[in-house]
């Protein structure tokens, strides 16, 4: 009966000799050695039929691997399961929230005041001022989301046979599909536009019309209003389907729906407002109307 030949493994302590293992068997012989640049490892393998031997060389070391890590940050394509990707989409569905709150207090704007003795409808300089510096900080959070979804892959839909799919790594084809999918999206909710109306468009017509301004702006904020708010939606979703769920413990996902219940309540009340103001100058003017007939 042929006993079967065991192959050893033998490990060392010491620094300063040979760091790896040895084989020790008579078909298989095998041996480590250290370079300058690596480790080289090679391997005598015995051929029963033909009778000659094979020899195999792997040879890996720093000069040899290189890192993902190394490629210019202009030129880097994100995965979209990447714990970056997973960490901006949090981040960034918090500064939608932020931003969600934010745009309603363009309708605390107007405001009615005395004015030497003689009730008036005025705009908030400070609260004018404060709301365009926080409301300019969410625009930035935005323009950032677009040049990542820029340089994110996707997976090809051709590929989506088993399991995830092949990701598809060319700019030009991300860019494609993106301007084709939620690039005009993204750029409707990105745009200052309510700074713009309230620092150059209101200013620069000097109508004495009050409820047409408050009007105009009303409609500006609602008008990239619904885009913000949609855009939390596939973003809450493609977290959920990366983790499972949107927050890592309970307490957060509370405080998640909390904030979305107090959002609504801001909403309505910032609508209430404004349209409170604009039900004062409309009976102011009806009175005016009837004055002067």
């Amino acid at each position: 009966m042929e006993l079967k030949k065991e192959k050893l493994v033998r490990f060392y302590s010491d620094a300063n000799q040979l760091k790896g293992f040895s084989w020790s068997g008579s078909t298989e012989s095998s041996r480590i050695d250290k370079s300058t640049s690596g480790y080289r490892f090679s391997s005598s393998l015995l051929n029963n039929n033909s009778g000659g031997k094979i020899r195999e060389s792997f040879r890996f070391g720093r000069s040899k691997a290189f890192s993902e890590d190394h490629e210019p940050l202009r030129k880097r394509i994100l995965d979209p399961g990447s714990d970056i990707v997973l960490t901006w989409n949090r981040i960034f569905i918090v500064s939608c929230l932020v931003a969600l709150f934010v745009d309603p207090l363009y309708f605390y704007l107007p405001s009615i005041g005395e004015k030497q003795k003689i009730l008036c409808v005025k705009t908030d300089l400070n609260l004018r001022i404060v709301v365009t510096f926080f409301r300019t900080i969410a625009d930035l959070f935005y323009l950032l989301h677009v040049i990542i979804k820029f340089r994110t892959a996707y997976v090809a839909p051709s590929s989506r046979v088993f399991g995830r799919g092949e990701l598809v790594m060319d700019p030009k084809k991300i860019a494609q599909r993106y301007i084709r999918s939620d690039f005009f999206i993204d750029l409707v909710a990105t745009l200052p536009l309510p700074q713009i109306v309230i620092w150059f468009i209101i200013p620069a017509t000097r109508s004495q019309q009050a409820n047409h301004k408050n009007n105009a702006l009303t409609l500006i904020v609602l008008f990239q209003y619904i885009p913000r708010l949609y855009l939390i939606f596939p973003l809450s979703s493609q977290i959920i389907k990366a983790t499972g769920l949107v927050t890592k413990t309970a307490w957060a996902g509370a405080a998640y729906n909390l904030l979305l219940y107090m959002l609504a309540s801001h909403v309505l009340g910032a609508a209430w407002y404004v349209l409170s103001v604009d039900r004062y100058t409309s009976c102011w003017k009806s009175k005016c109307r009837k004055e002067n007939i």
